[in-house]
């Protein structure tokens, strides 16, 4: 009786651990994507805003002081967060330098 109820312990604790890695695997790939995209997307906006720094006639404190801020957060490599807020204060060094104020 003890081997059969050790057989089936084992078996459910294998169907357990199969149920964890089946739920979590999917959702880490998901996350981690989802970051990739996210440092892309904010590489993409701190060379936009470069690019427009370069081609400004003005020198606008308050877009270097984004620009720079969003470099930092880009060396830091942070999560998909760090990300969003570095492409947020890129976009807007962008837009300051477009502008020209």
């Amino acid at each position: 009786m003890t081997a059969s109820v050790l057989q089936w312990l084992g078996g459910g604790v294998v169907a357990v651990v199969a149920g964890f890695l089946a739920a979590s695997l999917p959702r880490r790939r998901a996350r981690a994507e989802g970051r990739r995209i996210a440092w892309s997307s904010a590489r993409a906006a701190i060379h936009d805003a470069t690019v427009s720094r370069d081609a400004s006639p003005a020198t606008v404190p308050e877009a270097e002081r984004l620009l720079a801020h969003a470099e930092l957060l880009a060396a830091g490599r942070g999560g998909a967060d760090a990300a969003r807020a570095a492409a947020e204060h890129a976009r807007r060094a962008d837009e300051l330098w477009r502008a020209g104020r």
